[in-house]
């Protein structure tokens, strides 16, 4: 009788624990609160979509070939018509027509003999044309598949430049004035406006009533519109 009651006290024991395991683990485990940098830093990169949405026109500039010229050539060159790089030619010029096909050749050359030379004296040898897009420009990177037509290349060409610029890789654009202007805030703002209509009540009797004026709302619902004389 005693061993009985001791192996029902340790199942009794090993039930409790069980229910603690797993209230411990349901139980969800709440966000560390973002730090001021962070919160800034993700405000920075709102206000540069934002920025993108209102002015289209900055993925017209024919100076982000530069940005990535074999992707450039993968995306748009490769379909585009005789008339449309012809026109194209005559926008850039002979001189920015020739720096694009040097950065081409030197961005090959660094594909061919990629990282490091361990045989070259000294031991290391690093590329001449080392990008600074490796934190967001990965073989997974929906650019880097397959492409349909032209206009699907030009989409993802887009896709690129707007990650590119959202991570702060456009060297030749002045982010401060973007990352600075609080009219660009359009996603906070909306998300503030939600929650204000969120906690307004809906008030669907007259103001009458609402005071308690139940003489003015029976006199309201006996009107029929007739004058007796």
């Amino acid at each position: 009788m005693q061993a009985k009651e001791e192996m029902d006290t340790v199942k009794g024991q090993m039930d409790v624990d069980t229910r603690l395991d797993d209230a411990l683990f349901d139980k969800p485990v709440p966000r560390h609160p973002k730090t001021a940098a962070q919160v800034a830093h993700i405000q920075a990169q709102n206000r540069r979509r934002e920025y993108l949405e209102r002015n289209p026109a900055y993925f017209d500039s024919l100076d982000h070939e530069l940005a990535d010229p074999l992707l450039y050539e993968r995306l748009i060159k490769r379909f585009q018509t005789a008339a449309e790089r012809q026109a194209e030619g005559k926008a850039k010029g002979y001189g920015r027509i020739l720096e694009a096909d040097l950065a081409r050749g030197e961005q090959r050359l660094s594909q061919l003999a990629p990282g490091e030379d361990s045989s070259a004296p000294g031991g290391t040898v690093t590329t001449a044309t080392a990008t600074a897009t490796d934190d967001y420009d990965d073989d997974d990177s929906p650019w880097h598949g397959e492409v349909v037509d032209g206009q699907h290349g030009r989409q993802l060409w887009r896709e690129f430049l707007t990650e590119r610029f959202v991570r702060g890789r456009d060297a030749d654009f002045d982010y401060a004035r973007v990352d600075g202007d609080v009219e660009l805030d359009a996603l906070a703002e909306g998300e503030a406006q939600d929650a204000w209509f969120d906690e307004e009540e809906p008030r669907w009797v007259t103001d009458e009533a609402d005071a308690g004026d139940e003489q003015a709302l029976t006199m309201r619902r006996g009107e029929t519109g007739i004058q007796d004389f």
